[in-house]
């Protein structure tokens, strides 16, 4: 089984609502990640997407990079998001579609932190849509296990 299918089924097994969304790893790699979640079940009363279901895929976009950092990195970390602000720029009228990247650079901040401090902090910005349609922006707290 491939990581992301591995982390899919992780996210949709232990986070109900990713399931009942039907949340879809797309693409996986060390700097970016794309998902995915067909609009249907994620349909507001004008037939576009929920803002609710919108900010939860992109929220689950970003947890799920981090999560992968860490598996990859080796390192044991509990994981929250500590902040995130959507802006919706216009209606979603198709699947909803994240994606967002870390470069090395930021990872290593992240992965450092952790190891030094016992606490990293990793800021990203997930695109929702090609133009995009909205954008989070997320701040992802990993605290090392004792």
């Amino acid at each position: 089984m491939s990581a992301a299918a591995t982390l899919q089924q992780k996210i949709r097994s232990t986070i109900p609502l990713s399931d009942a969304m039907q949340f879809t790893i797309d693409a996986l790699d060390m700097d970016t990640i794309e998902v995915s979640a067909p609009l249907p079940p994620n349909v507001n009363i004008h037939g576009t997407g929920f803002a609710g279901s919108i900010y939860s895929v992109a929220v689950l976009t970003g947890w799920a990079l981090c999560t992968h950092i860490l598996e990859q990195a080796g390192v044991a970390a509990e994981l929250v998001v500590a902040k995130a602000e959507i802006r919706y720029r216009a209606p979603v009228t198709g699947d909803l579609r994240c994606a967002t990247r870390a470069d090395a650079a930021e990872r290593a901040v992240f992965l450092e932190g952790i190891r030094d401090q016992g606490k990293g902090v990793l800021l990203l910005n997930v695109d929702v849509g090609d133009r995009p349609e909205a954008v989070l922006q997320g701040t992802y707290c990993a605290i090392a296990r004792s």
